[in-house]
C-alpha cells in the first residue's frame, strides 16, 4: 500500500520537537540517567494512541473500502523495483528514532531506549501488515515485513554502536513525466506524486564523514556522502501498462538507478536558534540536492550539477 509514507511526515514534527529536548539527555552518563514518570506515562499514552488510532483509522478510511478475506500472505516482492520496500525501510527506521527520542526525553536509559524505540518502528509497521493481511487487494508480505525490520535494525544497531545515527535513510523527489498517463495509480497533483509516483523517488543512506574521522581531523561535521537508489519507466506494479482504458500507452524501458552524491547533515549544522534546529530536524530525512553521479541499468552514465 502506497500511504505508508504519511505517518513518517507527521511523526517526524513530533519527532523533531521530542529530539530538542533529548539531546541534553543523550549527553548524561547512560547509567545514571533517571526516568521522569510523568514524561513516561505521558509517552507510553501516546504511542498506545498512535498504535491504535493508525490500526482504526486507516481500516475505516482504507480498508473498509476494499473487500475483506480471511488473513493470507501474498508475495510483492518484484512490485515497483522493489521501491515500495525502501519506502517501508526509510518510514520503519524514522519511527524508531521517534520512538527512542521519546524514551530519552523521559529519562530512559541510552541502551533500553534504543531497543524500545526499534520495538515500536517495528510495531507500528506491523500494525499496517496486519491490515493488508486480511485485505483481498493485497496480503501479508514477508518482503514488507522483513523492509521494516531492517529499518528498525539500522537505527537501533548505529544507536548501540555509536551512541548516534552516522548512517541515515534520506529521500528525494521530483516530478515525472509517467504520471500523466496513469495518474489512477501515480497521482494527479504533486501531493499524491509525492507519495505515489516512484519513479520520482530516490532513497538514499547518507554517511556522515567527519564521525569516522579522529577529533584533531578539522573537516566539516555536517558533510555527507550519500548513496542512492531510484527506478524509474513504471506504468505498473509489476509490469509497465501497454493501455490505460484502451488508449496506448508509449512503451517505457523499466530500469534501476544507482547514485552517488554528496549531502548535507542539517542536524549537524552549529546553530543557537531552536526554531532553526526545528526546521533542520523536520527535514533531515530529505536528500540535500547537490551533484550527483548516476549508473542505470539501461547501461547509461548521467552527472547532474543538482538531483534531487
Amino acid at each position: 500500500m502506497q500511504t505508508r509514507l504519511i505517518p513518517v511526515i507527521i511523526l517526524l514534527f513530533l519527532f523533531s520537537c521530542i529530539r530538542l529536548n533529548a539531546h541534553q539527555h543523550d549527553s548524561l552518563n547512560t547509567d545514571t540517567a533517571t526516568i521522569r514518570k510523568g514524561r513516561l506515562a505521558g509517552v507510553l499514552t501516546v504511542q498506545g494512541a498512535l498504535y491504535i488510532g493508525t490500526f482504526t483509522g486507516l481500516y475505516f478510511a482504507w480498508y473498509n473500502d476494499y473487500p475483506q478475506s480471511s488473513f493470507h500472505f501474498f508475495n510483492d516482492d518484484n512490485e515497483w523495483m522493489q521501491m515500495d520496500k525502501c519506502g517501508h525501510t526509510i518510514t520503519a527506521y524514522y519511527i524508531s528514532r521517534v520512538g527512542y527520542s521519546a524514551y530519552r526525553w523521559s529519562g530512559v536509559k541510552e541502551k533500553k531506549a534504543a531497543w524500545y524505540g526499534g520495538l515500536f518502528g517495528f510495531a507500528y509497521m506491523l500494525n499496517i501488515e496486519i491490515l493488508d493481511g486480511f485485505s483481498s487487494e493485497w496480503g501479508f508480505s514477508p518482503g514488507d515485513l522483513t523492509a521494516n525490520t531492517l529499518g528498525s535494525m539500522m537505527f537501533v544497531a548505529q544507536q548501540l554502536a555509536w551512541h548516534e545515527q552516522r548512517f541515515t535513510l534520506k529521500y528525494s523527489f521530483h516530478q515525472t513525466q509517467y504520471a500523466r498517463y496513469r495518474p489512477d495509480l501515480l497521482g494527479d497533483n504533486l501531493i499524491q506524486n509525492m507519495i505515489k509516483d516512484y519513479n520520482g523517488h530516490s532513497y538514499w543512506i547518507s554517511g556522515n564523514i567527519s564521525s569516522f574521522l579522529p577529533e584533531r581531523i578539522k573537516f566539516p561535521k555536517w558533510l555527507n556522502i550519500a548513496a542512492g537508489y531510484g527506478a524509474e519507466g513504471m506504468t505498473g506494479a509489476f509490469n509497465s501498462s501497454p493501455d490505460k482504458n484502451g488508449n496506448p500507452l508509449p512503451p517505457f524501458p523499466r530500469c534501476r538507478k544507482f547514485f552517488l552524491s554528496l549531502d548535507i547533515d542539517l542536524t549537524r549544522i552549529p546553530t543557537k536558534s531552536k526554531a532553526l534546529k526545528l526546521i533542520f530536524n523536520v527535514l533531515s530525512f530529505i536528500k540535500i540536492p547537490a551533484p550527483t553521479l548516476e549508473y542505470n541499468t539501461l547501461g547509461q552514465f548521467k552527472a547532474y550539477l543538482l538531483y534531487y
